[in-house]
């Protein structure tokens, strides 16, 4: 009994150690063995593995694709338009041995602070270099592209492939939307302006015109007229000169007769006429019957 009991401690200790000296790799994962911090050995296979307890250090990394969230990035583009650009790559641990070297001991979320660096210096690049209808267009595609194509280029020091660089959105700043709101009014007022002097203008063209329309009508029309009135007058004077001429005396009691109307009528003033005047010839003639 006192045996067994003195064995329990021993044979836990060797139990542990059993247990210490394997480790696991998942499908999803790879590993490195280091000895005293220093990489000697790469799993990269799934399985089990034996490892010397206490001297071997075992780190694990995802060997999955992994997201990177970039926060929302202002840039100026090469209008001097600024936009706030919110965007996110695609990345996976490509050299286990380089990454381990190139970000230490900080891991996956270390990395994602150097990528997050890379991808912001590649979007400021890119799109500071055209303006700002290509982030607009169709163009953007190929934006995306080019900012992914660089950003390999620098995340192979680190041991990271960069898969895909996407935008995902891509506004005016709040104070420059306020701005670009304001501009746009003021355009679509000055537009408005023009619209309705050009139709004020339009209208006093064809008021202009409509008014020397009148004028010219009314003209035309008094000439008319004046030239009818003319030949009526002058073929009333030939019919009283044809009738004068074939009897005089008669057209001269005629006259004498209106004369004696327009001025023996109530209305005139005295009227203070010797009675031997001419005046009274027809009056005191026989001739009237």
């Amino acid at each position: 009994m006192r045996l067994s009991a003195a064995a329990l401690p021993i044979l836990a200790i060797f139990v542990f150690l059993g247990l210490s000296s394997f480790y696991i790799v998942d499908e999803r994962e790879k590993a490195l063995k280091l000895w005293f911090g220093e990489v000697i050995d790469v799993d990269d296979n799934p399985g089990l593995y034996f490892k010397i307890p206490f001297l071997h250090e075992i780190v694990k990394y995802d060997d999955r694709i992994l997201s990177l969230d970039s926060q929302p990035l202002e840039v100026t583009m090469k209008d001097n338009r600024r936009f706030e650009v919110d965007a996110f790559a695609r990345w996976r641990i490509a050299d286990v041995v380089q990454f381990r070297r190139a970000i230490g001991s900080g891991g996956i979320n270390s990395a994602r602070g150097r990528l997050e660096i890379i991808l912001n210096a590649e979007l400021r690049t890119v799109l500071g270099d055209v303006k700002s209808g290509a982030l607009l267009s169709s163009d953007r595609v190929g934006l995306m592209t080019q900012i992914r194509d660089k950003a390999i280029t620098k995340a192979k020091g680190l041991g990271v492939e960069i898969i895909d660089v996407r935008i995902k959105r891509a506004d005016l700043p709040q104070q420059n939307l306020e701005k670009t709101f304001e501009r746009m009014r003021a355009e679509r007022e000055r537009e408005a302006a023009d619209e309705i002097a050009r139709g004020n203008e339009a209208a006093q063209r064809a008021r202009a015109i409509a008014d020397r329309t009148v004028v010219e009508t009314v003209s035309e029309a008094q000439k008319n007229s004046e030239i009818t009135r003319g030949k009526a007058d002058a073929l009333r004077n030939a019919i009283f000169a044809d009738a004068f001429g074939r009897d005089p005396e008669f057209f001269a009691f005629r006259r004498s007769l209106e004369a004696y109307e327009k001025s023996l009528n109530g209305d005139n003033s005295t009227l203070v006429i010797s009675p031997d005047s001419e005046f009274f010839d027809y009056l005191k003639s026989n001739t009237i019957k």
